[in-house]
């Protein structure tokens, strides 16, 4: 873990910055933001329009003066200052009241595993600029894993698959640390971008951001209970609207390529493990969390693929932030390498 137990506890507020997400745990109350990652700001004046849902809505749709940003891509910080404004505004008056509280505000933030020392120092510096006077790291995937009740303080291994928007953390944990993990530059975005890159060339037609959602719950369904479907876009050449009917099985089959890159990620991860800590993941197996981890199929794949036991989390999109919170109230028996304490 990067900071002690001791010290989590001393926070208040607990910030999972995701590329689709961003969510806000503060002590005693619970989650109390939880919005897309997205801020839709005026290009010639520089004034905030709308965050959150509402800046998501209006993706695709704003005339040339509005900018749709997204400040936090593949879970970090690439815009400070928007960052700090969006969140600002999604907390509105609830950090102003902890500030009252305890002046001396500390925050815990999740960054992802083996992020670089300038993303880390980003998401800092986001955190300072709302009153924050000391911030933690936590990487993400320790986070998620006592989100999803793993007994990660335990000394057995167990093997969490974190699957983002922009990218998918693998780590197998044990006695509280990471004893092997890899990040794949694959997630939710880049499955929806091959859909739409397959039906582009295969009816040379652009569909639009809300005609891929549809598709992966028809893709989720067992079996072949939906061979084909229709969906609505612009035609590439005329750019007018059409109507096409996609075969459901061929956008299974063109997804298979980005998701063979997770099954790699999994096989790098265990060939760096100890032979013991791999024996106890033939039965206990895998565990999925992140918000994209309910893409269709990936579970069943995996399955085949490994051999092993792969197990969705419950609500795996907050898993990460429900780590942090558990730990920030002391829910979190203390790790075996934690420094004792009188």
């Amino acid at each position: 873990m990067t900071v002690s137990l001791a010290q989590l506890r001393r926070c208040s507020v607990a910030v999972d910055l995701g590329a689709s997400r961003t969510r806000v745990y503060i002590k005693g109350q619970g989650l109390v933001v939880d919005e897309p990652s997205v801020a839709a700001v005026n290009a010639h004046s520089g004034a905030l329009i709308a965050v959150g849902s509402l800046a998501e809505q209006m993706t695709g749709r704003t005339p040339d003066h509005i900018r749709v940003v997204r400040p936090i891509q593949a879970g970090m910080v690439v815009d400070i200052d928007m960052a700090q404004r969006m969140l600002r505004h999604l907390l509105g008056g609830r950090l102003r009241k902890a500030w009252r509280r305890k002046p001396m505000l500390r925050a815990a933030v999740c960054t992802p595993n083996s992020s670089k020392p300038l993303a880390q120092r980003a998401a800092i510096e986001t955190l300072y600029g709302l009153g924050s006077r000391r911030v933690e790291l936590v990487d993400s995937v320790i986070a998620a894993a006592v989100g999803c009740g793993l007994p990660v303080e335990q000394p057995e291994a167990t093997m969490i698959m974190l699957s983002g928007a922009g990218t998918t953390q693998i780590a197998v944990l044990s006695l509280g640390a990471i004893v092997a993990a890899e990040t794949i530059p694959v997630g939710g975005d880049a499955i929806d971008h091959v859909v739409v890159q397959h039906v582009r060339n295969t009816h040379e037609l652009v569909l639009p951001t809300q005609s891929v959602r549809p598709l992966h719950e028809i893709l989720s369904a067992p079996g072949p209970t939906a061979p084909s479907t229709e969906v609505q876009g612009r035609d590439v050449a005329s750019g007018i609207a059409r109507t096409v009917t996609v075969d459901i099985e061929s956008v299974r089959r063109a997804i298979r390529m980005p998701m063979g890159a997770l099954v790699d990620g999994i096989g790098t991860v265990l060939r760096r493990c100890p032979p013991d800590l791999v024996a106890d993941l033939t039965d206990r197996g895998i565990m999925l969390a992140g918000g994209s981890a309910l893409l269709p199929g990936l579970d069943m794949m995996l399955r085949q693929a490994t051999g092993m036991p792969v197990t969705i989390a419950d609500r795996p999109d907050v898993c990460a932030v429900r780590g942090l919170g558990a730990m920030m109230e002391g829910e979190v028996l203390p790790m075996p390498m934690d420094p004792l304490s009188a």
